[in-house]
């Protein structure tokens, strides 16, 4: 850090080093313009947001009139061919929702008979357990199942001890 000592007497008298002030005034003024040209950076900065910002609304703006029209509001302005592209966009769309979720569906059905097929050998490990015939095939699970609901109507009232049965009536 440099310092600039100026003194003057009550006559007027300058005390100071030639030399000293000058490099002194140099800086200030060296400095003075980097603060100008900073002062003009920040404008620059600035107005390039503010055209920014306003291409951004304007942006918004159209994003939000054209999903106006995609839900099917404000279309007395929309000519035809507008009509026409919406409703390939909207086909489109519902194309690619309905390819989705029968991507689901068959990951779901998979996933279910992957558990149904775990679920089919704990029941004939539990069976062979028990030492009762293990279900072999889940179309008799399902007929007996079924068989069960159609008696469902018949309430059992007697006390039974030991492993419980299978029963239907």
């Amino acid at each position: 850090m440099q310092l600039a000592v100026i003194i003057f007497s009550q006559k007027g008298t300058l005390f100071a080093s030639a030399d000293q002030i000058q490099k002194t005034i140099d800086r200030y003024r060296e400095n003075a313009k980097q603060v100008h040209t900073d002062r003009i950076d920040v404008e620059q900065y600035k107005e390039q947001l503010r055209h920014e910002s306003a291409n951004m609304a304007k942006k918004i703006e159209i994003l939000e009139t054209l999903q106006r029209k995609l839900l099917g509001q404000d279309l007395d302005s929309c000519s035809p061919k507008e009509l026409e592209d919406i409703g390939n966009q909207l086909e489109i769309s519902l194309s690619n929702i309905r390819a989705r979720k029968t991507q689901l569906f068959e990951e779901q059905i998979e996933q279910l008979q992957e558990k149904e097929t775990l679920l089919l050998m704990e029941n004939a490990r539990l069976s062979k357990q028990c030492g009762a015939q293990p279900l072999q095939q889940s179309n008799q699970v399902v007929s007996y199942l079924s068989s069960c609901s159609k008696n469902s109507d018949i309430v059992e009232t007697d006390l039974y001890i030991g492993l419980p049965r299978m029963r239907c009536l």
